[in-house]
């Protein structure tokens, strides 16, 4: 709807994780660089906690994006599956020959099977597991009896599971225990500092396209961080939304008021202690904006 008023070739805060518009923030790096020492060290579990649109399906795909040749990786972004599905999704996943009415034991020793031909060609296993919260506690254990499967040397199969803060949780359940020990590096996504914010944000413009002046006034961004708490999903829906409000004025230059007006119409944004009397813009929802725009 503005890309032509701001001179864009795309939109530059869609919220679905897409790598060309990855920004390397101080958390996202850190924790790109703990999977990749990790990883390199053969560690069976590592495990990456974040809030809900801190980035975390962005830094799984740039993690495979990353590894090597020597890597050989399968992701599965909906762990809630069975024991006996999971196997299948992994068989799936590194294209193993599987009977599908086979039981738990022929599956897992072809699964063993497989990840011992790709030990003796050199190449490290890697399970990626978004949204594992919501695995299970049968298929968290299944997974630590898979992860058993080594040589004298090293794990044949390393997993990396990213979740909400739910999952320490779940971790913290007795019934595995044993898998919780094993999780021998860990780190937890925070928000973009103020600092990040206003860089992310130019960043994020100048990839889908923008050639020009500072779009959003200091103020701007100022108050798009305290609503937003850094976390990019979130500053991504007011950005967005205050390109709308600013579009449909005819302007280009995003302020504070234009962040109030966003704010209000996003339900997860903070808004307490917001100055909200004191602001001179007509009160317009961006509802309301859309459907003027359209008529």
């Amino acid at each position: 709807m503005y890309r032509a008023h701001f001179g864009l070739r795309e939109p530059p805060f869609g919220i679905t994780p897409d790598t060309s518009f990855a920004f390397s923030a101080q958390a996202h790096q850190e924790a790109l660089n703990t999977l990749l020492v990790a990883l390199a060290a053969g560690e069976g579990f590592i495990k990456i906690v974040g809030e809900v649109g801190t980035g975390k399906t962005l830094l799984c795909r740039r993690l495979l994006a990353t590894l090597g040749d020597e890597y050989v990786t399968a992701y599965l972004p909906n762990p809630l599956l069975e024991p006996r599905s999971l196997m299948l999704a992994l068989g799936e996943e590194f294209e193993i020959p599987m009977e599908r009415d086979a039981d738990e034991h022929r599956l897992m020793r072809a699964l063993n099977h497989a990840l011992l031909d790709q030990a003796r060609a050199n190449r490290r296993v890697v399970v990626l597991i978004d949204e594992a919260q919501a695995m299970p506690l049968p298929t968290l254990e299944a997974l630590r009896l898979l992860s058993n499967l080594e040589t004298e040397k090293r794990k044949l199969l390393q997993v990396v599971l990213f979740g909400q803060p739910e999952l320490d949780a779940r971790l913290d359940d007795p019934a595995v225990r044993q898998l919780k020990q094993r999780i021998t590096f860990h780190y937890r996504l925070g928000g973009l500092s103020r600092a990040e914010l206003r860089y992310y944000i130019a960043h994020r413009l100048r990839v889908a396209g923008y050639i020009g002046p500072d779009v959003f006034s200091g103020p701007a961004l100022w108050l798009l961080h305290r609503a937003s708490r850094g976390v990019p999903r979130l500053v991504n829906i007011i950005a967005h939304k205050c390109l709308m409000l600013v579009y449909g004025q005819g302007g280009h230059r995003v302020r504070r008021t234009h962040v109030r007006t966003a704010v209000r119409d996003t339900p997860s944004a903070r808004r307490s202690g917001f100055p909200w009397a004191a602001t001179m813009f007509a009160a317009v929802s961006v509802g309301s904006l859309i459907a003027l725009l359209a008529a």
